[in-house]
């Protein structure tokens, strides 16, 4: 026997009504149909969900552990419903680290008076398509290529790159650093979501490297002073750290921010966001948007 909605439902619905008849008034079905269901979800948990007496119901210890996932599931069944009917209602923007940098609250709000009918949701996920993989965003801001055929891109402006440094360290007192300043150095770096790998040095004066999880996880070891980071400009507008300073890298190639979709089934959103961001770096003063689309 397969575990149902409904059955979750009923459950549910016992609980913050306190009676069957009450919860089969609620569901619109009779208290008869609300006994089957409720039953039906114990036979297949095998576990007893609920105390009975002639005036009252209240959860057994099992009841309130399968109450608290019987509503998370089906509020994430609500939403999946939602997501599927309501259209393009919304545009969610995944990034793995620093979303638009310095323009992102400036995105967010002429996305706003630009583009009312379309509520934009900005996700942080961190996986090496900013979540366009995993199905959790529409579009996403990312700083290194995508090569996954399913998805395409423009490149929407580009981004100097800055060292981020522990506050106590001498090079935190410098106006800017060269990268053979940094070599000498452990550089902390994500293999996984990061821009920065030990080509950015010719061989033989390559630094070392210290491999981490996420944003959170750099900054805390930066801040600690177990190494430096190389980093966009994006991340040095968007991440505030105690103890952290970043300062530019004065020898350093700039970085092409990306914004990539899904190529076959792509969100009516998506190219006026692309005009949006290429705009806003454009007129940010940055290299410009060598615009491209891979097709």
């Amino acid at each position: 026997m397969n575990l149902e909605l409904r059955q979750l439902r009923c459950l549910v619905a016992i609980a913050d009504t306190g009676t069957f008849t009450d919860a089969g008034i609620e569901l619109g079905v009779s208290q008869a149909a609300v006994s089957r269901n409720l039953l039906a979800l114990e036979q297949v948990l095998g576990v007893r969900l609920l105390h009975r007496t002639s005036r009252t119901v209240a959860p057994t210890a099992a009841g309130v552990r399968v109450l608290a996932q019987a509503r998370q599931i089906l509020a994430a069944a609500a939403n999946l419903v939602s997501e599927a009917t309501t259209g393009h209602t919304s545009l969610r923007v995944g990034h793995a680290w620093a979303a638009m940098g310095r323009h992102t609250r400036e995105f967010q709000r002429r996305w706003a008076a630009g583009q009312p009918e379309t509520d934009l949701r900005l996700i942080r996920v961190n996986s090496p398509s900013g979540g366009l993989a995993e199905g959790l965003c529409d579009i996403a801001v990312l700083r290194t290529p995508l090569t996954d055929a399913r998805f395409d891109e423009a490149v929407v402006g580009w981004e100097r790159r800055y060292l981020a440094v522990a506050a106590d360290d001498p090079l935190a007192r410098r106006r800017s650093v060269s990268l053979a300043e940094v070599a000498r150095r452990t550089v902390v770096t994500d293999r996984r979501t990061g821009t920065t790998t030990a080509e950015l040095w010719p061989p033989g004066r390559r630094p070392e490297l210290l491999d981490t999880r996420d944003i959170d996880d750099w900054l805390a070891l930066i801040a600690a002073g177990r190494g430096v980071g190389v980093t966009p400009e994006g991340t040095t507008g968007q991440y505030r750290r105690d103890g952290v300073v970043f300062r530019p890298l004065r020898d350093a190639p700039p970085i092409a921010v990306h914004l990539g979709w899904r190529r076959h089934d792509p969100h009516p959103a998506t190219f006026a966001a692309v005009a949006l961001l290429t705009g806003l770096y454009q007129g940010g003063g940055e290299r410009g948007a060598r615009g491209r689309s891979r097709g």
